[in-house]
């Protein structure tokens, strides 16, 4: 349970890093890989023009984030990045575009004409072609100057930047929430909308990204790719993974602000700051009582329902929680974990020890209704 709730805290950040994944140059938007194209139309054009007087001046500047260009024709494609112009359109979809060359690009025959020599795998254009291949060569052109991180293109370059500089220049209609890049905004509005255009074939479930399908694929296959380096435990998908690891290191970087005590996962945190705010936002239906957890409201409902889904593999006997099940257990090991530190002796239940330990204090719990005639009986 705290890995999966821990999984969705890492989500966005697992996705903000898919460019270390081989699938990371698939999952581009339309959008994205529109610009990423553009990028790509205008490194080439530099290559063309080097060695000549314009390519060093650049003279052309863009007011709204200071980008350089050799002439008035490519600063006036780069404007509608920020004006939103996009005034070539499709005649079949409708879709539009900042450029005649991305139109042209966009063809609803299929036709991928270039293959890949190594996987075989066709893209509608070269440059698509070009990027996929540097999976198979290694190659990553493309450095952070403050990191030192390499990238397989500069449409994944230009996103990374944005960490360090903390720019967030997608912002959502909706609930104002701001994001890096526009794949992970137009993923978040989904939240919104309630899309999830992405499906698994085998169980039907569906999902607001591709990237969600892959790691859900995983569940299916069984396939466990990412291993821990100390112990050599697998998982599924790198936040197990990364959640795991903490187990060796000891990590706890979730810090209560009000007491000090620190946890290994977010959830946890938040759990734990309801004890400070009193909230219980998870209600029983039944009986309206509340709980600070939905696993604890879970546990509850079991009295309701009379549900009891441990069961002890010596004698069958069933138990709505499992601390029931490990304390009956006992039972049947013949284990006693619970010493009394005055006289040794040994108890199977807690309860037991703290019942025993009344002969030692003289405790008697039940003094405030002592009825002297069941005593009587008690005696003779």
């Amino acid at each position: 349970l705290h890995i999966k709730k821990e999984e969705e805290e890492l989500w966005e950040s697992l996705e903000e890093k898919q460019e270390t994944d081989i699938t990371a140059v698939t999952l581009k938007t339309e959008d994205e890989e529109e610009e990423a194209h553009f990028q790509t139309s205008e490194v080439r054009t530099e290559n063309n023009t080097k060695g000549t007087s314009h390519n060093r001046e650049k003279p052309f500047g863009c007011d709204m984030c200071g980008n350089c260009f050799n002439d008035r024709a490519h600063l006036k494609i780069h404007m509608r990045i920020h004006t939103g112009e996009k005034p070539f359109g499709c005649d079949v979809c409708g879709k539009p575009f900042r450029e005649k060359t991305h139109l042209k690009s966009h063809i609803h025959t299929g036709e991928k004409p270039f293959g890949c020599d190594v996987c075989g795998k066709h893209f509608s254009n070269r440059g698509h072609m070009k990027n996929h291949t540097r999976i198979h060569t290694g190659e990553k052109p493309f450095g952070c100057d403050v990191c030192q991180k390499r990238f397989i293109t500069n449409f994944e370059l230009n996103n990374h930047l944005r960490i360090h500089t903390g720019e967030k220049p997608f912002d959502c209609d909706v609930c104002g929430k701001r994001f890096r890049n526009r794949g992970h905004l137009k993923n978040h509005t989904r939240i919104h909308t309630g899309e999830k255009p992405f499906g698994c074939d085998i169980c039907q479930k569906r999902f607001i990204t591709k990237f969600e399908v892959i790691y859900h694929m995983r569940i299916h296959t069984g396939e466990k790719p990412f291993g821990c380096d100390v112990c050599g435990k697998q998982f599924s998908n790198r936040a197990h993974l990364k959640i795991h690891t903490r187990i060796h290191t000891g990590e706890k970087p979730f810090s209560c602000d009000v007491c000090g005590q620190s946890f290994n996962y977010k959830a946890s945190l938040s759990r734990h700051m309801r004890i400070h705010s009193g909230e219980k936002p998870y209600g029983c239906d039944v009986c309206g009582q509340g709980f600070r957890s939905n696993s604890e409201m879970k546990r509850h409902v079991r009295i309701h329902t009379g549900e009891k889904p441990f069961d002890c593999d010596v004698c069958g006997k069933q138990f709505a929680y499992r601390s029931s099940l490990s304390g009956h257990m006992i039972i049947h090991t013949g284990e006693k974990p619970h010493i009394c530190d005055i006289c040794g002796q040994t108890f199977y239940r807690r309860f037991d020890l703290k019942r025993h330990m009344r002969t030692h204090t003289g405790d008697r719990p039940m003094e405030k209704n002592f009825c002297p005639t069941f005593s009587h009986h008690l005696r003779f």
